[in-house]
C-alpha cells in the first residue's frame, strides 16, 4: 500500500482528506490516531512532531495540512474528479474559499471548542459568544457568495467543498445556520448528501460524544 492517511474520523481535518480520496476512489491505508494504536501515533509523530493530522504518507513522503494534502493527490494520484480547476484564475477563486471555510468558519467554530476544553482562557460561554459573532458574519458572507451555485465555486465539486463540508458540520452544531440564511442551509444539506461527505460522516457517528458542546440529536 503506497498510500496512508493518519488522524481520526472524527477529525474535522481529516474529513477533509477522505472527502478527496472518497471522491476519486483513490485506494489509501487510513491510520487511526487513538489509545488502541499507539503504534500509529508514535509513526505518525515521528513524521510530523508538529502533532497535527491528518498526515498522508506516499512512500518515504510525508505530506502535511489538508489543502496541500489534497492538491498533492491531484497531482500524484489523479482520478476522475479534478478538484482543482485547470485554469489559473478559477483555480485561484477555489484556494481563496478553500481557506475561507478553513480560517472564517471552522477556526471560528474551534474557539467556541476550545473554551469547552479549556484550551484557552474563555469560559464556556465566552468562546460560544465570540464564535458565535465570528460565524454569523461568514454566514451572512456565503449566503450571498452561494447564491445561484451549487458548490462552492459553481457547477463542480472542488477543493473548496471538501474544506465546506466538515466546517458547515460542525458550524452548524455549534452555531446553527439561522433560516434567514436559506441558501447556506441548502448548501450544507447537499453536502451531506454527497457520497464522500456521506461516508466520512457515517465512519465518524460512533465518535460523537467526544463532541465538547454536545452533539445535537440530528445529521
Amino acid at each position: 500500500m503506497s498510500l496512508a492517511l493518519y488522524g481520526h474520523p472524527f477529525s474535522s481535518y481529516t474529513q477533509k482528506a477522505l472527502i478527496a480520496l472518497y471522491e476519486n476512489g483513490t485506494p489509501f491505508e487510513f491510520r487511526c490516531i487513538g489509545p488502541e494504536t499507539p503504534q500509529h501515533a508514535a509513526e505518525w509523530l515521528r513524521r510530523w512532531p508538529i502533532a497535527k493530522f491528518p498526515l498522508l504518507v506516499d512512500g518515504a513522503r510525508s505530506i502535511a495540512e489538508t489543502s496541500i494534502i489534497i492538491e498533492y493527490l491531484g497531482l500524484a494520484h489523479p482520478g476522475p474528479v479534478r478538484l482543482l480547476p485547470e485554469d489559473p484564475m478559477a483555480a485561484l477563486e477555489v484556494r481563496f474559499l478553500d481557506r475561507f471555510f478553513d480560517l472564517h468558519v471552522m477556526e471560528a467554530m474551534q474557539v467556541a471548542v476550545d473554551s469547552a476544553l479549556k484550551r484557552i482562557p474563555a469560559t464556556r460561554e465566552e468562546g460560544l459568544a465570540l464564535a458565535g459573532q465570528r460565524l454569523e458574519r461568514a454566514y451572512a458572507w456565503a449566503e450571498g457568495q452561494l447564491a445561484g451555485r451549487t458548490w462552492a465555486a459553481g457547477a463542480d465539486f472542488t477543493l473548496a467543498d471538501c474544506a465546506a463540508a466538515p466546517s458547515l458540520f460542525y458550524a452548524d452544531w455549534t452555531h446553527p445556520i439561522a433560516e434567514a440564511y436559506p441558501v447556506l442551509r441548502a448548501y450544507r444539506a447537499r453536502l451531506l448528501a454527497r457520497p464522500s461527505f456521506a461516508r466520512a460522516v457515517e465512519e465518524a457517528r460512533p465518535f460523537r460524544p467526544l463532541f465538547p458542546l454536545g452533539a445535537p440529536d440530528r445529521d
